[in-house]
C-alpha cells in the first residue's frame, strides 16, 4: 500500500491530473462504468442489501450518481477557473485571484449501504478537483466491493486511481501513510475519531460523514396521510439503512393516534399486507446488525410489525409507540426499519428535546403553519420541512453534519471546492516602484496617513435581513 501511494504521488507530481480534458475523460469513463455496468451494479447491490426490486437500487446507485456526474461536466471549466477577487488601491494595477489547486493523493473510505453511491459521488469530485485518488469500498457489502475491486480498473487511468479492499486491520495500516485529504462516510462516531486521530499524525484535513438520530417534528396542523406516506418512505427506504432516515418522530399523544392508522395504510399501500414478500422492501446488511436492530424492538410499544426473521435477516417495517427517552431506541441511532414515537407537549418542547441531544444530521418538520420554528431554533446538518430525504436530491445543496453528525460538506459544486485547495494569489506588476515608497522606511506620520488611506477598508451602511 505504501509503494501504491508513492506511485499516485510520482503520477500527481508529473501534472497528468491538473489539464481539464484529462478530468474530463476519466469522469467521462465513470460514465461509461455506470452504463455499461448497470445491471451488474444493480445485481451486486440486491445481492449486498437483501432481495429487493431495481428501481430503487437504481434510483439511489445510478441516477444520482448520474446527475452528480453530469453537473460536474456541465461545470467543470466554470469551477476550475481562477477566481478573480477584489482589490484595494495598492494592488488596482495587479491580479489578485483564487487558483484552484488539486490537494495531492486523496482517501476516500465508503460505507456499505449505498455502497455505489456513497463511493463514486465524492470520488467524481476529486478527479474533478485533479487529485490521485485511493478508494475503499467497505467490506461488508461483499459483492458490490468486488465489483468496483474488479471493473474500475478497466475505466480508470490506473496511474492515477486505485480501489484497495481491505478489512479493518488493513484499513489501520492504510492510514498510516500520509495522505492530502481523506473523505470518511461511516455510520460511527467512534471510527470517526479513529479517522481524524490518523489524519491529526500528518496534519491532514478530513471529511467525516458520520449521521446521527435525526429528529422528525410533526404538529398537530397537518395532513396525516401525505405526513405518514412521506415519513414511511423516508424511514424505510432501504429497509431504514440511510444516514439521513428520520430516526423519531416528535409529536402530540392526539397526533401520535391520528398517524398509527395514517402509517399502517401507508405501509401497506408500500409493501403489501405482508412486507416480508415485497419486491420493494429490503433486508438487514448483516447478521451483528440484525441482532442489534432486534434488540431496539423492546422500546415502548410495538404499535404496527414487529415480525422478524434472523434467517433471511428480516425485520418488518416496525412502528413503536410511546416510547421514553431513556428507552434503547433512543440511545443509538436506529439505522433499521423501525421507527419510535416518542410524545411531546408542543413544538417548544420538541425543540427543547432536540437541542439536548447531539446535532444530527437531518432534521425534518412537518407543519402547515408557515413560521418553521423549528428551522431558526436548532442546528444540524441539514433541514428538510414537510418531507424527508428530498434535500440531497439537489446538487445545489451542501450535504454534510455538524458537531457528532461530522464535518465538512460535498454535493455538486461542494465535492469539488471540498477536494481543492484554494490558493490565495497576488501577482504584481514590477514596475512603478514609486508607489511602494509609502510601505518602505524610514516612517512618518505623512507616510502613516498615506498608508492609511491606501490600504483601509471603511465600513459601509448597515445591511437589512430581507
Amino acid at each position: 500500500r505504501g509503494r501504491l501511494r508513492v506511485h499516485l504521488r510520482a503520477t500527481w507530481l508529473s501534472g497528468k491530473t491538473r489539464p481539464m480534458e484529462y478530468r474530463v475523460a476519466q469522469l467521462e469513463a465513470l460514465g461509461r462504468f455506470l452504463d455499461e455496468k448497470k445491471q451488474d451494479i444493480l445485481e451486486a447491490t440486491a445481492a449486498d442489501m437483501g432481495k429487493v426490486r431495481g428501481i430503487r437500487a437504481y434510483f439511489t446507485e445510478i441516477l444520482l450518481c448520474k446527475n452528480e456526474l453530469n453537473d460536474t461536466l456541465n461545470n467543470l471549466c466554470h469551477w476550475m477557473k481562477d477566481e478573480h477577487v477584489d482589490k484595494n488601491l495598492v494592488t488596482q494595477l495587479d491580479s489578485a485571484f483564487i487558483r484552484k489547486d488539486p490537494y495531492g493523493v486523496v482517501l476516500i473510505i465508503a460505507p456499505w449501504n449505498y455502497p455505489i453511491h456513497l463511493f463514486l459521488v465524492p470520488l467524481i469530485g476529486a478527479i474533478a478537483a485533479g487529485n490521485c485518488v485511493v478508494v475503499k469500498p467497505s467490506e461488508t457489502s461483499k459483492n458490490t466491493e468486488r465489483l468496483v475491486a474488479e471493473m474500475l480498473s478497466c475505466y480508470l487511468d490506473n496511474d492515477c486511481f486505485a480501489v484497495v479492499t481491505a478489512g479493518v486491520e488493513e484499513t489501520t495500516r492504510l492510514l498510516e501513510n500520509k495522505f492530502d485529504y481523506i473523505f470518511f462516510t461511516g455510520m460511527s462516531r467512534r471510527v470517526g475519531r479513529i479517522i481524524m486521530t490518523a489524519a491529526a499524525k500528518h496534519l491532514t484535513p478530513v471529511t467525516l460523514e458520520l449521521g446521527g438520530k435525526n429528529p422528525c417534528y410533526v404538529s398537530d396542523t397537518c395532513d396525516v396521510q401525505n405526513v405518514a406516506r412521506r415519513v414511511a418512505w423516508g424511514r424505510f427506504f432501504n429497509a431504514g439503512q440511510t444516514c439521513i432516515a428520520p430516526d423519531y418522530v416528535l409529536c402530540s399523544v392526539e397526533m401520535q393516534e391520528k398517524l398509527m392508522p395514517a402509517l399502517r395504510e401507508a405501509i401497506t399501500e408500500f409493501f403489501g399486507s405482508n412486507p416480508r414478500e415485497s419486491p420493494d422492501f429490503g433486508r438487514i446488511v448483516g447478521d451483528k446488525q440484525f441482532r442489534r436492530i432486534r434488540a431496539l424492538l423492546c422500546s415502548g410499544r410495538v404499535a404496527i410489525g414487529g415480525q422478524t426473521d434472523e434467517k433471511e435477516r428480516y425485520i418488518a417495517p416496525t412502528v413503536l409507540a410511546d416510547v421514553l427517552p431513556s428507552d434503547p431506541a433512543m440511545q443509538e441511532e436506529i439505522f433499521g426499519p423501525i421507527l419510535p414515537i416518542v410524545v411531546v407537549a408542543n413544538m417548544d418542547e420538541a425543540i427543547d428535546f432536540i437541542n439536548a441531544r447531539p446535532r444530527p444530521l437531518a432534521i425534518y418538520a412537518f407543519s402547515c403553519d408557515s413560521k418553521v420554528r423549528v428551522l431558526e431554533r436548532t442546528s444540524s446538518g441539514g433541514f428538510c420541512g414537510n418531507d424527508t430525504l428530498m434535500h440531497v436530491t439537489l446538487t445545489s445543496l451542501p450535504f454534510g453534519g455538524i458537531g457528532n453528525s461530522g464535518l465538512g460538506k460535498y454535493h455538486g459544486k461542494f465535492t469539488f471546492d471540498t477536494f481543492t485547495h484554494h490558493r490565495g494569489c497576488l501577482h504584481r506588476n514590477m514596475g512603478l516602484e514609486a508607489l511602494n515608497a509609502l510601505r518602505y522606511p524610514p516612517y512618518s506620520q505623512q507616510k502613516l496617513g498615506l498608508l492609511t488611506a491606501t490600504f483601509e477598508i471603511k465600513r459601509k451602511g448597515t445591511c437589512t435581513l430581507l
